[in-house]
């Protein structure tokens, strides 16, 4: 990417992922396991992470969305209601921090 308006960048082994200043996502780099492919459209974004294979963003209103790779539930596994404040990934798992302070794990 050659756009001077990313606030945030994560990477996984072979893919990254940028957050824009408009809260759209950008991804770049393999894409073999939807780590392209299956990137969300659209703006809301204040979040980012990435596993391995697969990336994890955080909408504004405390909602989570998957992509990429779902070897380990890495996406099918998401909780669904909002209410989140911060995300991270390890190597095929996720970890989101709720609101209210409790912490949900998935893959």
């Amino acid at each position: 990417p050659t756009s001077a308006d990313f606030v945030a960048i994560t990477c996984g082994t072979v893919h990254c992922v940028g957050l824009r200043n408009d809260g759209t996502v950008v991804t770049w780099g393999d894409y073999t396991q939807g780590q392209r492919r299956d990137a969300p459209s659209g703006a809301g974004f204040f979040a980012i992470a990435c596993g391995s294979c697969h990336s994890v963003g955080l909408r504004h209103d405390g909602t989570v969305v998957t992509w990429g790779a779902d070897s380990r539930g890495q996406r099918r596994d998401v909780p669904t209601r909002a209410g989140f404040v911060a995300i991270a990934c390890g190597e095929v798992h996720n970890v989101a921090l709720r609101d209210d302070g409790t912490v949900v794990t998935w893959g």
